[in-house]
């Protein structure tokens, strides 16, 4: 009995594109690196969202930072997520 191709044309077709797309990303994306003070910065972020507004500089900072724990099972995950901005406008 022959195996039909075309449904597994199909999948092959679908994987093989996006195989070729994460291979094309990968390529474009360069390296970075980390930076401990940005680390630390991060770590000593209080949980919520912060808005401040120097009027001295003329920008507005914000900070926001969630953190939790979801057990299920024998295990867990942690997700610490946070976020440093600026916004700064200047005439020039």
């Amino acid at each position: 009995m022959p195996l039909p191709l075309a449904p597994i044309a199909g999948f092959a077709l679908r994987y093989g594109a996006i195989a070729v797309a994460a291979y094309g990303l990968r390529r474009v994306l360069r390296k970075g690196r980390t930076d401990q003070r940005a680390e630390d910065a991060l770590d000593d972020m209080d949980e919520g969202i912060a808005v401040h507004h120097p009027t001295d500089r003329g920008q507005t900072n914000a900070s926001a930072r969630f953190r939790r724990v979801i057990n299920w099972g024998k295990g867990g995950v942690e997700i610490d997520a946070a976020a440093l901005a600026r916004f700064r406008v200047r005439r020039v």
